[in-house]
């Protein structure tokens, strides 16, 4: 394992190095200065429906230096690149962090008007991150495999053995806590997997419950949560699970339309990300719930019942152009209920019916009547 990540990572420095020998041979033979960099938006991504995966298109944009609304955009892009390239040869492993603090300064020039001026390489790591992403799809590499570093949200917990440098860890012998999934789980060996199947859950608060229940114990599966929308750690681990183990996957949120998106990143991917789909996404994560019908299945009591916000209309209306969503009957029809009704629901209503409800009543009867939507 250790020797495929050394690879990666020199793989991805032979890809880095060749962009900036480009960038050097046009400096010294007197050419224009540019990169051409795949789109990362909306419009450049592509819905996949035979693999049910987002992916990227093949749009690019051409990022020229002497381009007055490209040249800060191209510097930035140099820059990053130069940082990651001086990790990755001094044997370091920056986070994203770290490379947003390396490359921040001023830049001062005096304009065409004599005036001092002053320009900052970036003002937010927001802009720093995007530029990381922008060299991900222009060298064909991910930030995991340049040892770049990020803060983690995921956690896993069951019968597994995992082995992580010289340690080897049994997340079912983790007290009340729970494995703390790397920024990149590629480094992980997965030594033995006992389970049925992946719960995905959306609220670490109700991972950490079910965990305390020993609800992974008692029913042979996995417990991971990303807490809220996943980071990419998590995504990646889930989907190893399934390729690898041949674990289902289920996803529990809570019943409104920011849970829904949450759970088809899950399974089909995210727009800012399409491009790492098929190493992220796990197309075959089923819903477990909660599902706009189970309000009223279940009889949700009115006074656990939430009333949507504006929002939360707006976005069920974008899940409904999307054609990940629009394809499915049943998605359809929970979207255009929500609309509907304008009525929304978290996990822990389900408590309404006593604590043990969720564990001992919900998740056992829409595992064994297979009562969740793909």
């Amino acid at each position: 394992m250790r020797n495929q990540i050394d690879r990666h990572r020199a793989d991805a420095l032979k890809a880095l190095e060749e962009v900036g020998n480009r960038v050097a041979s046009q400096v010294l033979n007197g050419e224009e200065l540019s990169l051409e960099i795949p789109v990362r938006t909306l419009a450049n991504v592509v819905w996949d429906s035979k693999s049910k995966l987002l992916k990227l298109g093949s749009k690019k944009l051409k990022r020229e230096f002497l381009d007055m609304g490209e040249a800060r955009r191209f510097m930035q892009t140099v820059l990053m690149l130069s940082l990651i390239v001086r990790a990755i040869r001094e044997g370091d492993y920056p986070t994203i962090r770290d490379l947003y603090y390396a490359g921040k300064h001023t830049l001062e020039y005096i304009d065409e008007f004599g005036k001092l001026r002053r320009e900052e390489t970036w003002d937010t790591q927001k802009e720093s991150d995007s530029i990381i992403q922008d060299l991900e799809v222009l060298t064909g590499h991910l930030r995991e495999h340049m040892g770049i570093l990020h803060d983690t949200k995921g956690k896993i917990v069951g019968r597994i053995v995992i082995r992580s440098g010289t340690d080897t860890i049994d997340c079912s012998r983790m007290g009340d806590g729970a494995y703390s999934i790397p920024p990149n789980p590629d480094s992980l060996e997965l030594l033995s997997v006992d389970a049925d199947y992946i719960l995905v859950i959306e609220k670490d608060a109700i991972f950490n419950r079910l965990n305390k229940e020993r609800f992974w114990e008692k029913n042979r599966c996995l417990l991971i949560t990303g807490k809220g929308q996943p980071d990419r750690s998590t995504r990646r681990m889930v989907r190893r699970l399934w390729e690898e183990h041949g674990l289902p996957v289920y996803v529990l949120t809570d019943a409104d339309p920011y849970g829904f998106y949450i759970y088809s990143v899950y399974r089909s991917g995210s727009i800012t990300l399409g491009y790492e789909s098929e190493r992220l996404a796990t197309p075959r994560a089923r819903f477990l719930g909660l599902t706009v019908t189970d309000i009223y299945d279940y009889k949700i009591p009115r006074n656990f019942i939430i009333k949507a916000k504006e929002r939360d209309v707006k976005r069920a209306q974008e899940l409904l152009n999307y054609p990940w969503f629009r394809e499915s009957k049943e998605w359809v029809r929970q979207l255009k209920l929500f609309l509907e009704k304008q009525e929304k629901v978290e996990i822990e209503a389900l408590s309404g019916y006593g604590f043990k409800f969720l564990t001992e009543k919900y998740l056992p009867e829409k595992l064994s009547t297979g009562a969740w939507i793909e």
